[in-house]
């Protein structure tokens, strides 16, 4: 227990809670929400990933995973089940930040890579792995990305998981270096920045928004008029 609990204050914990209070939270006798935030300063960023059809969540939680390690040169993040609704990426700071900055980074990721995906912006207060859902009766849990796609339906364990493999998994992870951290934020910026800059895209020439009706044939002007719901009538003037 001591070990995992070494593991979770090195990585997300920016304030010395009660140990006690935490071997009670992590052996299933009480579950407890903790704030990961401190006198308006934090060094966890948790992104969640809520249930949706088939395995969409798990596909959208990798891509971001991904993201942040191939194109942001991040470390990998840790990955867990909530035991209820979502999966979690949990982000680990060297330095702790302010929660204003981590909002901003978290709003820039969101909107670089999954916009569609509802999400709480200024969430600090969270269940801290492994723990029991009181809701759902099953455990939040760190679990090995590999394995993440066998848990898509239910989201949590029915056992407890092995505190020493809690611990393995996590001694693995590497925090965010102030250096790493403020590369992301200034990629995440110019590209915002880019996006916001381009223009408007041109409509394309295979789809026309009108009829050059030089070009067109009477076939053609039929056509055009009965897609936008006119019936067109013909009339020929004869000239004295």
């Amino acid at each position: 227990m001591d070990k995992l609990i070494s593991e979770l204050r090195r990585l997300f914990l920016l304030n010395a809670d009660n140990h006690q209070r935490l071997q009670h939270h992590l052996r299933g006798e009480a579950t407890f929400a903790f704030d990961l935030a401190q006198d308006g300063m934090t060094r966890a960023i948790v992104i969640d990933f809520h249930k949706a059809h088939g395995e969409q969540h798990w596909l959208r939680l990798c891509e971001v995973a991904n993201a942040l390690q191939s194109d942001l040169d991040l470390p990998a993040p840790a990955v867990s089940v909530s035991g209820g609704e979502s999966y979690r990426l949990w982000l680990s700071l060297a330095s702790p930040i302010s929660t204003e900055r981590a909002r901003q980074f978290l709003a820039l990721l969101h909107k670089a890579y999954f916009e569609d995906e509802a999400i709480d912006l200024g969430r600090t207060v969270v269940e801290l792995p492994p723990c029991l859902h009181v809701a759902t009766g099953l455990w939040a849990s760190f679990i090995n990305p590999g394995m993440g796609g066998a848990l898509a339906e239910d989201l949590g364990l029915e056992m407890p998981p092995n505190e020493l493999s809690q611990a393995a998994f996590l001694e693995k992870l590497h925090c965010i270096s102030d250096e790493a951290f403020a590369h992301a934020m200034d990629t995440l910026q110019r590209r915002h920045t880019a996006v916001k800059a381009a223009p408007a895209p041109m409509p394309s020439a295979a789809t026309p928004q009108g009829l050059l009706l030089k070009d067109a044939t009477l076939e053609d002007i039929v056509k055009h008029l009965h897609a936008l719901g006119i019936e067109p009538t013909f009339r020929h003037v004869l000239k004295n």
